[in-house]
């Protein structure tokens, strides 16, 4: 849950631009944000995702038109592309002492009503920002929570 202390704009903005530089596939930058931070916007996402109290809100969607296309199997990246940038824009908010949360369990369809996406524009997932009503977090809680690194990393001809 979060505080109902804004964001403040130097901190928004630093976000926005860790978002502006984060690299895309052909550098073709497929990606729209929308920030959402008045309380109607926010009660429009709420219609069909869960923002826990959050006073600001990204959603990160792929413009279809744009995306690159790998030749080999049509795959698209604007998925991997929107998560670059949102991953980004995580980084930037910790560093700026904010909480994030990606929220990827949402209605896309009632997003794209509510702020009236059309049909090439698909929202990715919803970045939620602010400042935490909780305690931190264990720095060192990766060592419980995570699986260990010789089942994540393999290494060939060893």
């Amino acid at each position: 849950m979060y505080s109902n202390k804004k964001v403040e704009p130097e901190k928004l903005n630093r976000i926005l631009q860790a978002a502006h530089v984060a690299p895309t596939a052909a550098n073709l930058q497929p990606v729209h944000l929308i920030v959402v931070q008045d309380e109607d916007g926010l009660a429009k996402i709420g219609k069909g995702a869960n923002i826990y109290g959050a006073p600001l809100a990204i959603i990160v969607c792929a413009d279809h038109n744009k995306a690159w296309v790998r030749p080999f199997d049509k795959k698209q990246t604007c998925d991997i592309d929107a998560s670059i940038l949102t991953d980004h824009m995580m980084m930037e908010a910790t560093e700026l002492g904010l909480g994030s949360v990606w929220v990827c369990y949402f209605q896309p369809e009632v997003i794209k009503k509510e702020f009236c996406l059309p049909d090439n524009m698909e929202p990715i997932n919803i970045l939620v920002i602010g400042y935490s009503a909780e305690p931190p977090i264990d720095p060192e809680r990766h060592s419980q929570m995570r699986i260990p690194m010789e089942k994540l990393v393999s290494y060939e001809n060893l």
